[in-house]
């Protein structure tokens, strides 16, 4: 194993605490909700506006994570942003633990939603720059493994702590994040090339590669110089950035229109809702197991398939899975007798998580990634980021009452109407990435 994959082993790790406030809402609402368990003097009932906003504004704060980390990325560089991330989480879990205040709580929530919104900016960033490009496929899509495994650590230990043991044991992982990543990973080598740092640059590259690696510093070097200095309009004048940038926003908006926030923040509720045999928690950590599982299934695949049928296949999974969820829903809602499919629920959302994190789950943020030159990463990769969150703002606040409103089955019918939309996205407007470098891809992408 390279150092390489060592750089990107330590920044993952980031991304695992990312993964655990990703979900952190699952179990812990719960628990709000019952007198015995809540930290409050008050016990709030799921349908509150103060539950539906402690959903909500983490994706919020995570609106507006990537403007702050993707100027920070450009000002002060990958490595130093990336440990800037940490202590939104510290504070967060650490306000949790230890306030007895609604008010604190919704804090907290928005704090760490700047830290999740400045992960999925900066370390898809640092880890396309630090590849090769014969690895950066599996680097990039290794960030969704480890988040994966913070999404499933909170549903398969948060609901067997009590709200202060939890969300003390979370501030322990960005604790031992900081001095890892701060001692062993490296500035990017295009970034120190970017400032004319050239002789760090290549300390950087020789750490990275593990010996002598001139030839591909100099390809870099010509690459930046080639681009020059970007600017936000950039991505929006240049052609081939302004094609970059509608397949990166196309990609997002898809992912997050197939309702995966939806799932991950109320998978406790919707099996309670759905009156499945098995406890709601443990549907739940079901969930997370098979998201966790899965999310090796992309590393492995994206470099020797392509990206572009992982995507199409994802996207043809989410229909298959989302139409039959929907129908159970509309006939529970109805007054059918759906006791002998009650299996059904767990069954799509298992098989949804699947063909989610085979494609649609990692791939937008790697493609993405690898799109852009280095000039205009960081600014691509904060506009692209924000508006991610800002669609799952909109979803997280508004699927509890569309849900109530219309009915939870109409509600994952539009989702599966979304992700039938991304199946020719996919397949006729993205570009494949796969074994290209960033000069072939500019060159794609401007034709």
């Amino acid at each position: 194993m390279s150092f390489t994959h060592v750089a990107a082993s330590i920044g993952n790790l980031i991304g695992f605490v990312g993964g655990t406030a990703l979900t952190w809402t699952s179990p812990e609402l719960s628990k709000l909700e019952n007198a015995d368990e809540t930290p409050l003097d008050q016990v709030y009932s799921k349908d509150s506006s103060e539950i539906t906003w402690l959903g909500a504004i983490m994706p919020l704060g995570a609106i507006f994570g990537p403007i702050i980390f993707g100027f920070l990325a450009n000002k002060i560089g990958r490595k130093w942003s990336i440990l800037i991330l940490a202590p939104p989480f510290i504070l967060c879990y650490g306000l949790l633990a230890f306030s007895a205040n609604m008010t604190c709580f919704l804090l907290a929530r928005l704090v760490v939603g700047l830290g999740v919104g400045g992960v999925f900016t900066v370390l898809p960033m640092y880890l396309s720059e630090i590849a090769t490009d014969a690895n950066r496929g599996v680097l990039g899509a290794s960030m969704n493994c480890f988040i994966c495994f913070g999404i499933f650590f909170s549903y398969a230990v948060g609901p067997y702590m009590s709200w202060m043991y939890f969300n003390l044991l979370l501030t322990i992982f960005p604790c031992i994040f900081l001095p890892l990543f701060f001692i062993f990973a490296p500035e990017t080598p295009h970034y120190l090339l970017g400032k004319g740092e050239y002789q760090a640059a290549r300390e950087s590259l020789d750490k990275l590669r593990g010996g002598e690696s001139a030839d591909e510093l100099q390809v870099i070097k010509k690459m930046l110089e080639s681009t020059g200095e970007g600017s936000f309009f950039e991505i929006f004048t240049n052609k081939g950035n302004k094609t970059a940038l509608i397949m990166s926003l196309g990609l997002v908006g898809f992912q997050q229109f197939s309702g995966i926030n939806a799932v991950l923040f109320f998978a406790q509720d919707i099996f309670t809702g759905a009156g499945v045999d098995l406890a709601p928690e443990i549907c739940s950590i079901f969930v997370g197991l098979t998201q966790f599982g899965t999310s090796f299934v992309t590393p492995l695949l994206s470099d020797r398939l392509g990206r572009k049928i992982l995507l199409v296949a994802s996207a043809v999974g989410m229909v298959i899975a989302e139409v039959p969820l929907g129908l159970f829903f509309y006939l529970k809602d109805d007054g059918q007798n759906v006791a002998s499919i009650s299996f059904l629920p767990i069954l799509c959302l298992i098989f949804y998580i699947i063909t989610y994190n085979s494609g649609y789950g990692p791939l937008p943020w790697s493609v993405s990634a690898e799109l852009f030159p280095s000039n205009v990463k960081s600014i691509a990769s904060t506009f692209t980021a924000s508006f991610c969150w800002f669609l799952g703002f909109l979803i997280t606040l508004f699927f509890p009452s569309i849900s109530k409103n219309i009915g939870s089955g109409p509600a994952f019918w539009i989702f599966a109407g979304f992700a039938a939309g991304a199946i020719p996205f996919s397949m006729f407007y993205v570009i494949e990435t796969k074994g290209k470098n960033v000069a072939d891809i500019q060159a794609i992408l401007n034709k």
